[in-house]
């Protein structure tokens, strides 16, 4: 008999491994779905405080609110008019004027959940507190 040294991994150890590393994957993957759900809220709830923003910047100059609808879809950017307030990427923004406030929504491509959020006028879904960005 011959002393050959065999070098390598065993069919079993290989098997062992790919199943350790189906398990890992299947335990990130629905983490990674959820963490790119709340970066498209985060970016909602951030566009709806830009709006506030611009919402008082355009009662100060002109003592009324404005409506309007902006987007950024696909990479082209649709200014609100008339305030030129363009959205984050994938986001739509709808303002309406409703004497003597206002409130806007906005959706997502991402996801189908939307924020709103109201500055004196009634309560609009899913915003339950004026001047609170709330998402469902």
């Amino acid at each position: 008999m011959s002393n050959k040294i065999r070098k390598g991994f065993t069919l079993i150890e290989l098997l062992i491994v790919v199943v350790i590393i189906g398990i890992l994957a299947a335990i990130a993957i629905p983490k990674f779905a959820n963490t790119k759900e709340k970066a498209y809220l985060a970016s909602m709830k951030s566009d709806l405080r830009n709006v506030v923003t611009v919402e008082e910047a355009y009662f100060s100059d002109f003592q009324i609110y404005t409506a309007g609808t902006g987007s950024n879809l696909a990479g082209v950017g649709v200014q609100m008019a008339p305030t030129n307030f363009v959205p984050s990427a994938g986001v739509t923004v709808v303002a309406t004027y409703t004497a003597p406030g206002w409130s806007a929504t906005t959706t997502h491509s991402g996801t189908t959940k939307t924020c709103a959020i109201f500055i004196n006028t009634p309560a609009i879904a899913p915003a339950t507190v004026e001047g609170e960005p709330k998402c469902n």
